[in-house]
């Protein structure tokens, strides 16, 4: 066998979400006799967001029972205002709030806030009986039954109430923008045509804290034949992403493929299972190769939108890349790909299937429905050879994928949506897609992932060939990656989302 050169290079785009900027500290307050008022100072917002609850606490970044975007300040402040909200001294308000300004978005989390006193609408404090004004005193001890200031309250009467003040209707909110469809996994609305990532690898993985480096090993579906790991295989250079495949022995030394792997103190996968650790027994020798993948899971996820990916494919018998899209929460299930990848561009190392380029949604592991949508594309040439522009295009109805600019494949579902075809082809998971819309399972957030694969049951074993027994020859060169990611509410010359 000759020895081939593998070159897969990334150049990705940046999260616009900078996290440098602090949102200013709310300002909440319990109006005389009832109402609630959060405020902040304008520093130059486009938007004011708050979210909250009364006496529970927010689960991570829920909407809670008061939701409200405001999109106008008044008075030098951006202000949310609850006129129906009945608060007892002693009740705890837990929030979060949300700014976009300059076009970004930023987040102040886990804020929690305890009514000490009541206030007039021009915020001087006032008697909690009476709602006459007082002199400003030391906040009484909330958790005090006797407090002298407190007013009786039925509790039941009291929670009645404002759990009726939640469901008030609100007013309509008036955008500054035309609203996109694409959803994202932070606070706020997405304007058409507006940026919501990019990374154009001009620092480190680690600086910009968007990315996680896998460190596991690779399962089900497709058991590939590599363990991921964030060592010398992986480097940011030149505004390029570079994995670099190499041999396990090559790192640990000659005949670890026969010992065992322990990487559960730095694991990203499940701790206590094959995802973390590994021992070679008999003829079941570890994963040979060492390999990247890194993903935007625990910062950046979306629904519906472009993507554009500018990479050099990689090249070398039985290696391919991962470009996909994956499902951030497994709403539909976790295994056989129940809850759907989406493929943004792969195609096989082998020389003599690296002319054909693979994109599209896959739904289950075993053909041949595993392969039912995915679009082709044949090359002049191989696709390795240099770097090429891949995007898709994912919209509530359908999925259209380019290549430099070339549209090559489109993915529609049926009308009553990819449930039937695939429970045709026995689908287990096909019956869940039953609870979401026809592009179930393509309905839900889904998150980045760039990576190299080795082997495996299926794109990694081309049909005819043989797994190696020795893998030593198979690197001789470096994968890179250019520019990766151009992830947009749909840009003006295509079609409107």
């Amino acid at each position: 066998m000759t020895n081939t050169c593998v070159l897969f290079l990334f150049y990705l785009v940046c999260f616009n979400y900078v996290l440098c900027y602090e949102v200013p500290p709310a300002k909440l307050e319990a109006i005389y006799p009832k109402g609630l008022r959060v405020s902040v100072p304008d520093d130059g917002f486009q938007l004011f967001a708050f979210h909250g609850k009364l006496n529970e606490e927010m689960e991570g970044l829920e909407a809670g029972y008061w939701s409200r975007d405001i999109t106008k300040a008044k008075n030098g402040r951006w202000t949310f205002r609850d006129r129906n909200a009945e608060l007892k001294i002693g009740d705890t308000v837990y929030f979060w709030t949300y700014v976009i300004r300059n076009g970004l978005g930023y987040r102040q989390d886990n804020g929690e806030w305890t009514v000490t006193e009541y206030v007039n609408e021009a915020g001087e404090p006032v008697n909690p009986t009476d709602g006459s004004p007082v002199v400003p005193t030391p906040a009484p001890n909330p958790l005090s039954a006797s407090s002298p200031n407190q007013a009786p309250q039925d509790t039941e009467a009291a929670s009645s109430a404002s759990a009726a003040a939640f469901a008030a209707p609100q007013p309509k909110v008036q955008y500054p923008c035309e609203i996109s469809v694409s959803k994202v996994n932070v606070p706020g609305f997405v304007c058409r045509g507006q940026l919501l990532f990019e990374d154009n690898f001009n620092s480190g993985i680690e600086k910009g804290k968007i990315w996680t480096p896998e460190i596991k090993f690779p399962g089900e579906p497709d058991f590939p034949f590599n363990v991921y790991l964030n060592d010398r295989n992986l480097h940011v250079r030149d505004g390029r992403l570079s994995i670099k495949p190499i041999t396990l022995e090559s790192k640990y030394g000659e005949g670890f493929v026969r010992q065992n792997l322990d990487v559960t103190p730095r694991c990203t996968g499940t701790v206590g299972t094959l995802d973390c650790s590994r021992e070679a027994s008999g003829a079941q020798i570890l994963p040979p190769i060492i390999t990247s993948k890194i993903t935007t899971k625990n910062k950046f996820a979306f629904k519906y939108g472009r993507v554009e990916v500018s990479a050099r494919m990689p090249v070398g018998d039985w290696i391919y890349p991962e470009i996909q899209l994956e499902a951030r929460d497994s709403v539909y299930g976790v295994s056989k790909y129940a809850s759907g990848v989406l493929r943004i561009a792969t195609a096989k190392g082998n020389v003599e299937f690296a002319k054909k380029l693979y994109a599209g949604p896959i739904m289950c592991d075993s053909e041949p429905y595993r392969s039912n949508y995915l679009q082709q594309k044949a090359g002049a040439d191989l696709w390795s050879k240099d770097f090429h522009n891949y995007s898709v295009e994912w919209r509530p109805d359908g999925i259209s994928l380019f290549v430099d600019g070339e549209k090559y494949g489109e993915v529609s579902p049926p009308p009553e949506g990819f449930y039937k075809s695939a429970s045709e082809n026995h689908v287990v998971a096909s019956s869940q897609w039953l609870k979401g819309t026809v592009m179930a399972p393509f309905d839900e957030m889904f998150y980045i992932s760039l990576g190299i694969n080795v082997g495996g049951v299926h794109d990694g074993t081309p049909p005819g060939t043989m797994i190696p027994a020795r893998w030593r020859w198979i690197m001789s060169g470096f994968m890179r990656c250019r520019r990766f990611i151009n992830l947009f509410a749909p840009r003006p010359q295509l079609p409107s989302f």
